[in-house]
């Protein structure tokens, strides 16, 4: 039994994680291997016959195995809206998910088509919480994604990320701060956060001048990046940022976003010069 207790310990099993970490002791393991070779059971459901770990500790412990990297319900680093970070296996993370592979085979094909504006018709209707969720199941699969907060007139990520607010994007476009200033998302390997930054009284002209030679600067050190930006209602900041990135993924609210209304936005972007790339439904 010593034997076997020296092999989980120096082994990725699953069982290793749970000892390593300290959720079962050396004489559990005795227990659980005993329990697991009578009734034939995989090491974790024997630890879970016993009480020892439940159904989080099982999921932590294969995320850690396959390299997918999410949070328990205990780790309250972020909003519980970031349902990618914390309910990876739900059905609207399966559908953004699904959203996520069209756009990297659509979009996100070489380092010129790196950046990508989500907008939404009106404010109310989840576009930071999409940009959010998008930009952690990119950063799932080892992409190097970066989320910037374009929305410089209710940013909204230093809430849902639970980000000190500080200098951001306004900064860098300003010229009174540099790339240091992103935030490295470090529960979430690969993600990367750049926050609004200081609240400004001309969020256009700051984009007009600066974002497209900053979004140059950082398509060097990242395969993904989303750009959250102010709802179409609130000004002309989407469109602006929507063409310099070259495409656009619109967010639409069940039962609330008017189709007409949407069209027009459509039809505006793409007068712009840019690609609209299609539109994600959202009911969360």
């Amino acid at each position: 039994m010593i034997d076997n207790i020296s092999k989980i310990e120096n082994s990725n099993s699953i069982g290793a994680l749970f000892l390593n970490t300290g959720k079962i002791s050396a004489s559990d393991t005795e227990r659980i291997i005993s329990l697991q070779k009578q009734k034939d059971m995989l090491f974790g459901d024997a630890a879970k016959a016993f009480g020892l770990i439940n159904d989080d500790d099982i999921q932590e412990a294969l995320s850690h195995q396959f390299d997918f990297l999410f949070l328990t319900a205990s780790e309250n680093n972020f909003s519980p809206e970031l349902i990618a970070a914390y309910q990876p296996f739900c059905a609207q993370v399966e559908a953004l998910r699904t959203v996520r592979e069209q756009l990297l085979l659509r979009w996100f094909t070489d380092t010129y088509n790196a950046s990508l504006a989500l907008i939404s018709l009106n404010h109310d209707e989840g576009c930071s919480r999409i940009a959010a969720n998008l930009a952690i199941v990119f950063s799932q699969i080892g992409k190097r994604t970066l989320l910037i907060d374009a929305n410089l007139r209710q940013p909204q990520q230093q809430i849902l990320f639970k980000l000190h607010g500080g200098y951001g994007l306004s900064d860098l476009l300003a010229g009174r701060a540099d790339l240091t200033v992103i935030n490295k998302i470090s529960p979430l390997r690969n993600l990367s956060v750049l926050l609004a930054g200081s609240l400004t009284p001309n969020s256009v002209d700051l984009i007009s001048r600066g974002l497209k030679s900053c979004l140059l600067q950082l398509q060097k050190q990242f395969d993904v990046i989303l750009i959250d930006t102010p709802s179409a209602d609130q000004g002309m900041d989407a469109q602006i940022i929507a063409s310099l990135c070259h495409a656009s993924l619109l967010v639409v609210q069940r039962h609330k976003t008017h189709l007409h209304n949407l069209q027009i936005l459509k039809e505006s972007l793409q007068s712009t010069g840019g690609q609209c790339l299609g539109a994600v439904l959202t009911d969360f």
